[in-house]
C-alpha cells in the first residue's frame, strides 16, 4: 500500500551555498487568457492575485468529499493532517485539478506557455490542533532556479482569519532570500523556517478565500498562517508550478511532475501520467 505520508519541509540539505537565480521573474503575457491587466500589474507589484473562482460549490464538495476520505486513511495509517504530497502519481482528482484547462490558463499568464508542476501538498488545519505556518519564502528552500514559479492555492473548505487561513506580506517577493532562523520546538509551526523580525516587512494581508476559489503567489512572497482558533476545518491543496525553463539541483524534485501545457524540450522533468488506478480504490 503506498503510503502519502511524506515530511512538509526537508531541513536535511541546505541549498545556501549553491547559486541560484531567486530574482523576481514578471508576468507580460502578450495576450493574457483570464487575468486582466489590472490582476496582472498587481501580481508583478505586490506578489499575489487572490479571490479566483474556479469551481462551483457542487464541484469543491466533490472534492471535499474525496479529500475527507483521503484524510482518514492518512489518519489511520499514523500520518497527519499535514503531510499530504506528492499526489500526482496516486490521486487521480488531485490529478485533474492540477491539469485543469481553466487554471491552466490563469498559470499561463503569469509562467507563459510552457508549464510543469512539480509538487502538489494539501495543508490542512484541523480544529484546536494549534499548529502555525511561520513566516518564510517558499523559493529560500526550494532547489530551483531560476525562480520563475508560481504557488497555486486552492480553498477545499471556507478560509478565513478565524480558522487559520494563509497571510502575506505584500511586496516581499523582490527582496531576494530574508534572514531567517529555525524555529523553535516551543513554538508548534509546521515549518522549521522562520524570517527574522517579519513584522518589519510590512502589514499582513488574510487570504480569506471561499471553497472553490484560488490565489496564486510568487516563491518569493513572504507568506504564513495563524493557528484555527475555530471549531471548522481548513484544508487548502496547494499546487507548484514552473516554467519548463525552470531547473532544479537535486534530480529528486524533478520525478512527480507533470507537462501540464507547452514544451519541456530538455526531457528535465518527468511527465506522470494519469494514474490508471486511485489510492483510495485500495480501501474500498
Amino acid at each position: 500500500m503506498v503510503n502519502l505520508a511524506q515530511r512538509v519541509f526537508d531541513d536535511s540539505t541546505t541549498w545556501e551555498g549553491t547559486e541560484r537565480d531567486l530574482s523576481f521573474h514578471p508576468a507580460n503575457p502578450a495576450t493574457p487568457r483570464r487575468l486582466s491587466q489590472e490582476q496582472i500589474h498587481f501580481y508583478n507589484k505586490q506578489g499575489y492575485v487572490k479571490g479566483i473562482s474556479i469551481f462551483s460549490a457542487t464541484e469543491i464538495a466533490g472534492h471535499r468529499s474525496y479529500f475527507d476520505r483521503l484524510l482518514d486513511k492518512q489518519l489511520r495509517d499514523g500520518g497527519d493532517s499535514y503531510s499530504l504530497r506528492r499526489l500526482t502519481r496516486f490521486c487521480q482528482p488531485v490529478w485533474d485539478i492540477v491539469t485543469n484547462p481553466l487554471i491552466l490558463d490563469y498559470v499561463e499568464d503569469i509562467l507563459g506557455p510552457d508549464i510543469i508542476a512539480w509538487g502538489t501538498q494539501y495543508f490542512c488545519k484541523l480544529p484546536g490542533d494549534g499548529k502555525v505556518v511561520s513566516w518564510h519564502q517558499d523559493g529560500s528552500y526550494w532547489p530551483l532556479t531560476p525562480a520563475h514559479t508560481v504557488t497555486l492555492w486552492l480553498a477545499v473548505d471556507d478560509a478565513d482569519s478565524e480558522n487559520g487561513c494563509m497571510q502575506v506580506l505584500p511586496a516581499t517577493h523582490t527582496l531576494g532570500i530574508l534572514d531567517f532562523d529555525m524555529s523553535g520546538a516551543d513554538e508548534n509551526s509546521v515549518l522549521p523556517q522562520k524570517i527574522k523580525r517579519a513584522e518589519d516587512y510590512g502589514t499582513p494581508v488574510p487570504f480569506e478565500l471561499k471553497a472553490g476559489e484560488i490565489s496564486l503567489h510568487a516563491d518569493m512572497l513572504v507568506h504564513g498562517s495563524d493557528i484555527n482558533r475555530s471549531n471548522r476545518r481548513r484544508c487548502g491543496l496547494t499546487v507548484r508550478y514552473a516554467a519548463s525553463s525552470v531547473r532544479s539541483i537535486d534530480e529528486g524534485w524533478t520525478q512527480n511532475s507533470i507537462v501540464c501545457r507547452g514544451k519541456n524540450p530538455t526531457s528535465h522533468w518527468a511527465n506522470v501520467p494519469r494514474p490508471e488506478r486511485d489510492i483510495l480504490d485500495e480501501v474500498e
